[in-house]
């Protein structure tokens, strides 16, 4: 039941966290629809966000597809367990949340533009859970590669909130800060929605337009 697992509707104390691991779980490889690798290094031009807005298999789908978006990855980010698999990450002892890595050309798309898409595709008033997703793992967050990003964030965050709150949505909940590490996700979470076409996507919207 939802309920036995305390740790669906709060984040671990500190001593209920997993140890994990040192090494990495995944070997790197290339995006299975853009063609470039996974891993870093990145062409020196490109910027990144890493983006959580719930089950990330549908939300990496959602990026994959856009314009001058470079390369897209899962993976798990905003907590404190080194290296977690898939199973750690769903107890609820990670602190991690479901992320999308999102490398992309700002000569070809903006932030803002990537922004909006973020806001429009979830709930993101909704705390520990995204639709019948439950769970601290599938909490709204951005973490940004430097300060002009947060700041950024942090002015589109407020205008949706004005949208959100005249549509009768309460407050955002959305985790924002600084990225610390993004940790990828297992092999076959990559691009999962390009390998099982008719898999499970879990991302839906308020239907608030957040403005440009």
């Amino acid at each position: 039941m939802f309920f036995d697992n305390p740790f669906k509707t709060r984040m671990p104390h500190d001593d209920e966290y997993l140890a994990g691991r040192q090494l990495p779980i995944f070997a790197g490889g290339a995006h299975a629809v853009l063609g470039a690798e996974l891993l870093p290094p990145f062409p020196g031009s490109m910027q990144q966000i890493t983006l959580g807005l719930g089950c990330f298999w549908g939300a990496e789908r959602l990026f994959w597809t856009m314009p001058g978006v470079y390369v897209t990855a899962v993976g798990y980010a905003g907590g404190r367990t080194p290296h977690p698999t898939y199973e750690e990450v769903c107890s609820g002892q990670t602190g991690h949340t479901e992320v999308v890595l999102v490398v992309f050309d700002p000569e070809k798309i903006g932030l803002g533009q990537l922004l909006q898409t973020f806001w429009q595709a979830h709930d993101p008033t909704q705390g520990y859970r995204q639709g019948n997703d439950r769970g601290t793992q599938y909490r709204s967050a951005i973490f940004a590669s430097d300060q002009a990003q947060l700041d950024q964030i942090t002015q589109s965050a407020h205008s949706y909130q004005k949208a959100l709150t005249a549509a009768g949505y309460g407050k955002i909940t959305t985790e924002m800060a600084l990225a610390d590490e993004f940790y990828y996700a297992e092999t076959y979470h990559q691009q999962y929605l390009h390998k099982v076409p008719h898999g499970y996507c879990g991302l839906q919207g308020t239907g608030v337009a957040c403005p440009g």
